[in-house]
């Protein structure tokens, strides 16, 4: 039977990304790995992870990365845009993992791979299949999925996380780190933290089963 594996924000952690592969082992021809985005910042290796997915993408026939805030607004620092918001959430780390230098007045543009821009710029605001919505931080009520805002897609927070309103499908989300999953009736919270020293979590469905692997912070 085909599985989807739904992985949570990585956020430069790239070890825990491949000990939670070894650990999970898809299926490159059947099954799907869907990411909820936020690969970069905080964590020290945002570039390898970046890389590590770029090799799953030609390996794997069915690989879905979705957009996340953080990814978001590192396209935007790229364009000249958000560099003080870019700086705050953890862009630093994002950086130094590409070999730049924060304090340079270098342009970062040029000092990014181009298949990494690429990848960036790719990246999808949200994924359906006949079951289930994927998205990186949650939708507003009462708004079809076709006309949500990237604010909602990529920023949401409680009011989402709070609402009982049923989009039709059940969400799965990461965005808002939780000690474990955080299991609705109408959604599943999947992002448990790793780069804050606790789990990178995979909800592999239609199992219904979570597969997760504690970050070692050396």
């Amino acid at each position: 039977m085909r599985k989807t594996y739904v992985i949570g924000d990585i956020h430069g952690c790239h070890q825990t990304l491949v000990e939670l592969l070894e650990k999970i082992n898809p299926d490159p021809e059947n099954d799907f790995i869907i990411f909820l985005g936020d690969y970069i910042d905080r964590g020290p290796d945002s570039n390898p992870v970046v890389e590590e997915i770029i090799k799953l993408r030609r390996r794997f026939k069915h690989l879905v990365p979705l957009m996340g805030n953080h990814d978001q607004v590192f396209l935007r620092y790229l364009a000249g845009k958000d560099k003080d918001l870019f700086f705050t959430i953890g862009g630093e780390e994002t950086l130094r993992s590409y070999g730049v230098n924060p304090q340079s007045t270098d342009d970062p543009f040029s000092l990014i791979p181009r298949e990494h821009i690429f990848f960036f710029n790719d990246l999808s605001n949200y994924w359906e299949d006949d079951k289930y919505i994927y998205v990186h931080a949650g939708l507003k009520p009462g708004v079809h999925i076709t006309q949500q805002s990237t604010e909602w897609l990529f920023w949401a927070r409680e009011h989402f996380i709070n609402s009982k309103y049923d989009f039709g499908k059940r969400i799965i989300y990461g965005h808002t780190p939780f000690e474990t999953p955080k299991i609705d009736k109408n959604k599943i919270g999947i992002d448990t933290g790793a780069v804050y020293g606790n789990r990178l979590t995979c909800l592999i469905l239609p199992d219904m089963k979570f597969v997760s692997v504690k970050r070692w912070i050396g």
